[in-house]
């Protein structure tokens, strides 16, 4: 058996979070506080009433139970201080745990109820994510996310909005929401528009529908990754494709067994998808629904599956390399995780875990102010 790690050694771990939704990943006080200040009438208030709510755990049923949650945050989440305070807060918790690079993802017209253009929903994310690289020096990239269940002339929407803040902060396009009888191939202009503009996108697929699903994602649509994909391995031959390909996986496994898109731990194929060399990234998918981090999914694959720090360490380069960021930027990126990386030990003989000093989780850099070139 590998030497056991504690969850506190792996958050000192640098990490990505590629898949996650803001709306997803709000701090109870934050949604209890926004709602004294609008006026907004949530079904619980207090914290303890308020997470019975919103965290899926074992009572969830489906993906479409899991979704139920998400009228409670959005509430809360229709004015510009509002967007700007959220996207703040979930770069700073990423950053307490080490998350290198941040990438947030939400729908803009979403947060349209109250009159908000939805040019206007992208800058106040923007402004709080810029804040919080600026005060922490975590980078970070937005992917703006169609619905599956709307109109496709909604999606172009989205897509539209891709390319007016292409080099403006969005890196991709995603497509979210239940599969069941929302096929991808409906929303292919979309995909098209932003293909055309050389803007990256992801798909959920593989999550609460077949492989067919991960097939119309890749071949209908041109995704260059995939969220969730865990239904990929009911098909030997496109689970080839994609491992051929180096498509990478958006794995959250928490989330993935409330939504009961695996039965269970044991039942999930991350463990083989790592063990037959596919490009596996572990993420969070929504921190308040799943209440969880990155950190603690890895810490949950270590305990449930036995990987080893070289196992994680794998994991995690593959993050870095999953990210949709320029080529120059992200192999200079790769190289300083690389070697941070290289700086931790797991435990031998019983002793207690170390790391060299220079891995500890860094302060705010002294020119986190500028951005890198």
């Amino acid at each position: 058996m590998p030497p056991e790690l504690t969850l506190e050694f792996i958050e000192k771990l640098p990490k990505t979070d590629l898949h996650c939704h803001l709306d997803g990943s709000l701090r109870l006080d934050t949604i209890l506080d926004l709602a004294r200040r609008q006026g907004v009438t949530l079904p619980a208030t207090d914290r303890q009433g308020l997470f019975n709510l919103v965290y899926a755990g074992e009572r969830c049923a489906s993906l479409e139970d899991y979704l139920k949650a998400f009228d409670i945050t959005l509430a809360v989440m229709q004015t510009e201080e509002a967007l700007e305070r959220i996207a703040f807060e979930l770069a700073e918790d990423a950053w307490r745990e080490n998350v290198r690079y941040l990438e947030v993802r939400y729908c803009p017209l979403l947060h349209t109820r109250e009159g908000l253009r939805p040019s206007v929903v992208c800058e106040a994310v923007m402004k709080g994510l810029r804040a919080a690289k600026r005060q922490y020096g975590i980078r970070y990239g937005v992917i703006l996310c169609a619905i599956r269940s709307q109109p496709a002339d909604q999606s172009l929407r989205i897509a539209e909005l891709c390319v007016a803040f292409k080099n403006r902060g969005v890196v991709g396009f995603d497509l979210a929401g239940s599969e069941v009888n929302n096929p991808a191939k409906l929303h292919r202009q979309a995909f098209q528009l932003v293909i055309d503009n050389n803007i990256n996108c992801t798909a959920h697929a593989g999550e609460s529908f077949g492989p067919d699903s991960v097939h119309q994602a890749i071949h209908k649509c041109g995704a260059h990754r995939i969220g969730h994909g865990v239904r990929l391995i009911e098909s030997g031959e496109l689970l080839n494709y994609v491992n051929d390909h180096r498509i990478p996986i958006e794995v959250c496994p928490s989330s993935n067994v409330q939504t009961k898109a695996a039965a269970s731990w044991d039942a999930h194929p991350v463990d083989f998808f790592v063990d037959y060399g596919l490009r596996v990234t572990i993420n969070t998918d929504n921190r308040l629904m799943t209440d969880t981090t990155v950190s603690k999914e890895l810490f949950l694959c270590h305990q449930h599956y036995g990987w080893p720090l070289a196992t994680l360490k794998e994991i995690i380069i593959s993050g870095f390399k999953s990210a949709f960021m320029p080529y120059r930027e992200k192999a200079d990126l790769l190289a300083e995780i690389v070697r941070e990386l290289g700086t931790f030990t797991a435990p031998t003989n019983g002793k207690a875990l170390v790391a060299d000093k220079t891995a500890d989780k860094p302060a705010a850099p002294a020119d986190a102010t500028r951005p890198r070139a």
